[in-house]
């Protein structure tokens, strides 16, 4: 069976999207073709709070990436599940992916499982601010670092790995004072419950999976598998390299994801 005959037979389909689908948008990815680390795992939720040190690196290494990260635009894959949700086939989208590219091109039914980046939460009063505006507060504060360059990394990171972070500035909320944190689930963060839930709400009244881009390494995508797996439903995938599921899959292709996905185009 092809995925043009997969999707053609399904109606309601859930559908996981993970880095590969971002990665021709100039966003890299975290692993390799076997599932491993590319590089040094993000960091993590308890390394995040429990030093000042964690946090000015995270911010720095941020101020440096955003520049690129928050240019980046859809390509074909983004468009083409665009395309398949305004032909009515779409139960839901969840994505592991915190760019909000799927959005801007053009999908609706979308749960930001592990939450957006474009913006910056105080974990003191809740205040969210928009990351272009603290992108604007960073870089005042701090202009010799807004000045350096370095590698893209996942997720709006970049590579400054020998640089001394202790100079730099990290403002608090304006409101409170309080401590400030991408809007983002962290390694180490539980998703909030209400997105959990609302996914396998839209999975029970699926027909079908469709996975896009994603290696399901981490537990959070993973569980969906698992739970269309014992649903019963057909499971396709896209992903260059193997998928935690593999055993799970109706049909599996090891293709860039736009190209598998360009005849929706």
């Amino acid at each position: 069976m092809s995925l043009e005959d997969f999707i053609s037979r399904h109606h309601r389909l859930f559908i996981l999207t993970g880095a590969g689908c971002s990665t021709p948008s100039g966003i890299p990815d975290y692993r390799d073709e076997q599932g491993n680390w590319k590089r040094s795992p993000p960091v993590t939720y308890q390394a995040f709070m429990g030093a000042q040190a964690t946090r000015q690196r995270y911010w720095a290494r941020s101020l440096v990436g955003w520049r690129r990260f928050g240019q980046a635009r859809p390509n074909g894959a983004h468009q083409a599940l665009a395309a398949l949700e305004a032909l009515g086939k779409t139960e839901l989208l969840v994505t592991q992916n915190v760019d909000r590219l799927h959005q801007a091109a053009g999908s609706s039914r979308v749960v930001d499982l592990h939450g957006r980046l474009d913006l910056v939460r105080c974990l003191g009063c809740e205040r969210r601010t928009p990351r272009g505006a603290f992108q604007a507060e960073l870089a005042g504060r701090n202009p010799h670092w807004a000045a350096l360059d370095a590698d893209n990394a996942p997720d709006g990171d970049a590579d400054l790995e020998a640089a001394d972070f202790s100079s730099f500035t990290v403002p608090g909320c304006v409101a409170c004072g309080g401590l400030l944190k991408p809007d983002v689930v962290f390694f180490g963060e539980n998703v909030p419950r209400e997105r959990v839930e609302r996914a396998y709400e839209h999975l029970a009244q699926a027909d079908a999976m469709l996975i896009i881009g994603s290696s399901l390494m981490v537990y959070s995508g993973y569980r969906f598998a698992q739970a269309a797996a014992r649903q019963g439903l057909p499971i396709a995938a896209v992903n260059l390299g193997r998928t935690r599921a593999d055993e799970l899959l109706t049909i599996k292709l090891a293709r860039p994801c736009a190209e598998a996905l360009a005849f929706l185009l």
